[in-house]
Order: structure tokens, then C-alpha cells, then sequence
């Protein structure tokens, strides 16, 4: 086995899957590849662990996935969380309320908790409802039942301001990330990418500095950060670089593959 790293975590968006949501040959080599050396491959996404089954199905995964941003440790093979983060929702609602008098009129929407979980959004959320979406023309009725995330989006803010707004307001109380265009995410403060896998650690036996860990967007700093070794993809964000111990070629190169080939090279 390499002697540095037992786990490879990657996210899945703009990371190890191409924009067709797919991974390429060479990728499944490669982790199959580590996997044969010793490694132990994690999936660390911000999708919640319903969005995830038929992405990892392809892969054979039949492991832990750290899904929901880090609130959902997720046994795919059985299909059950082992745990699950939700959000106080009176307090959520506030903040929400606040940011917005700030950004002005906000786009919302929610995934709600479990393996039920659904993506409930308001009207303007996006220029059309998405394969998996809900559309919710009462606001109120993002607020029925337990929630895991809240999403954000404005008309005058690019994501990094309303994020950064997000942050100001919600003052420690929640955890603000972005994944994605128009993505700005609410969570259960201390909810991170980094929790998330340090419980797989705790509960799986390895350490930080026994991880490479590979990501494109600001939800993943704090798991490149928390790993031994940090990759971002060339395709990452400005904001993620920056904390990136290496910066691997884009996820339609197949970044994850040109990293892991090195890192686990053939006998």
C-alpha cells in the first residue's frame, strides 16, 4: 500500500464525475487501482444521500458516502444513515428573513431530512423545476416537516457576496457554503465536509493525515483543509485553490486519475 494515504475522498460534482455524471474508465481505474494497494475510497458530497444512489450505483460503491454536505453519514450498501444532521427551523426561518432584507427578495429552497429526503423550491428558484424538484407555490410549505439544508439565491448578489452576507447575518449560529451556481447553502452550524469525515474516521479507524481528498468548490475547503493532502481541480473554484496543496488538471482530464496514478503507482 502507498505509505501515506489509506483513504481517497472525493467529492462527486465537477470532481470525479464529468458534466455527464459519469466517471470515465481511466477514473474507475485508477481507484481501483488504490483500492487493490489498500485505500479505501469516500465519497463526500454535498447531494443528500437520496440524490446519490444512482450516481454510486455505477461504481459498484457499496461503502460509507458522507453526503448532505457532511450531515448524512450514509451506508449505501444497506441503504440506511447511520446519522443525520437537521436544522432548527424557527431559527432558520429568522435568518433567512434577515438575509433577505439585506439581498433583497431570495429564491429558497429545502431538502428535507431522511432518505425520503425531497428538494422542495419556490417559484424563480430556477428558470425551470429539474428532474427531482418540487415545486412549493406557498412558501410556508418549505417549513412542514424537518429540514436537512436550506438554499438560497438572489437576484442582485453573484454567490459569493450572498454567501458572505449569509455568513454576517447567521453569526455563527448556522454553517453558509456554496457548491454550485446559485447554490448558497444553510446548514446545521458545524456541519461540514470536515465533521463529516471525521466521523467516518472515527467510526472506520483512520486518521486526517492519512487522507488525499479531492474537490472543485467552496463546500470543499474544509475537507481539503482537514486532509493530509488537499487537491483541487483545475476546474475548481477561485476560493478553493487557494487551500489546495495541489492543483490537478480539470475533471473532464481526469484529474482524480492523473493524481491517483502517482500516488499509487504499479508495482
Amino acid at each position: 500500500m502507498s505509505a501515506r494515504y489509506a483513504v481517497v475522498a472525493t467529492d462527486l460534482d465537477g470532481t470525479l464525475l464529468r458534466g455527464d455524471l459519469t466517471v470515465s474508465a481511466r477514473t474507475q481505474g485508477a481507484l481501483a487501482r488504490a483500492g487493490a494497494a489498500g485505500a479505501r475510497h469516500l465519497v463526500v458530497t454535498g447531494r443528500p444521500a437520496a440524490g446519490c444512489r444512482s450516481l454510486l450505483a455505477p461504481l459498484g460503491y457499496e461503502g460509507l458516502a458522507i453526503c448532505g454536505q457532511g450531515a448524512q453519514l450514509y451506508d449505501v450498501g444497506a441503504d440506511r444513515l447511520l446519522s443525520s444532521a437537521t436544522l432548527d427551523r424557527t431559527l432558520v426561518r429568522e435568518l433567512v428573513w434577515r438575509i433577505s432584507e439585506a439581498a433583497g427578495p431570495l429564491a429558497l429552497g429545502v431538502v428535507t431530512a431522511g432518505l425520503a429526503g425531497e428538494f422542495l423550491v419556490t417559484p424563480g428558484f430556477g428558470e425551470r423545476v429539474r428532474h427531482g424538484w418540487r415545486l412549493v407555490e406557498d412558501p410556508e410549505g418549505l417549513w412542514t416537516r424537518p429540514v436537512e439544508k436550506v438554499l438560497i439565491r438572489s437576484r442582485l448578489l453573484d454567490d459569493d457576496r450572498l454567501a458572505g452576507l449569509a455568513v454576517r447575518v447567521g453569526a455563527g449560529r448556522i454553517e453558509v457554503t456554496h457548491s454550485g451556481e446559485g447554490m448558497v447553502e444553510l446548514l446545521p452550524a458545524g456541519v461540514t465536509k470536515a465533521s463529516g469525515l471525521a466521523e467516518a474516521a472515527r467510526l472506520l479507524g483512520f486518521r486526517a493525515a492519512d487522507t488525499v481528498a479531492f474537490g472543485d468548490m467552496p463546500n470543499d475547503i474544509p475537507m481539503l483543509t482537514w486532509a493530509g493532502h488537499g487537491v483541487a481541480m483545475g476546474n475548481a473554484h477561485p476560493g478553493l485553490r487557494h487551500h489546495a496543496d495541489e492543483i490537478a488538471p480539470t475533471n473532464e482530464e481526469d484529474g482524480v486519475a492523473a493524481v491517483l496514478e502517482r500516488l499509487f503507482p504499479t508495482c
